[in-house]
């Protein structure tokens, strides 16, 4: 439920409401009973908590198991492979 403010054209209260957005508009102040208009606010911002936003929050930590992703596996080089098909380096296959 959001918050709404409102303000009265005759007093100039400022109040703030906590109701349903289904609920029908404030239309009199609750000081002087005057009618009142409701004030457009900027709202709440996005609030992060924590150190971090993934960096330190999702990515897993050094201790616990750790699955490669696809970056890291392409990153890692594959053995080389000679002409006779064995992986290092063979006697029989020119260098």
């Amino acid at each position: 439920m959001p918050t709404y403010e409102y303000k009265c054209r005759k007093c100039s209260y400022k109040f703030e409401k906590f109701q349903n957005m289904t609920d029908p508009p404030v239309k009199k102040c609750p000081e002087c009973k005057g009618p009142v208009m409701r004030i457009i606010s900027m709202g709440a911002g996005v609030i992060f908590k924590g150190k971090g936003f993934y960096q330190t929050d999702y990515k897993p930590s050094a201790g616990s198991a750790k699955t490669s992703t696809k970056s890291e596996k392409d990153n890692k080089k594959s053995p080389e492979v000679t002409p006779c098909g064995k992986t290092g380096s063979c006697a029989s296959c020119p260098e």
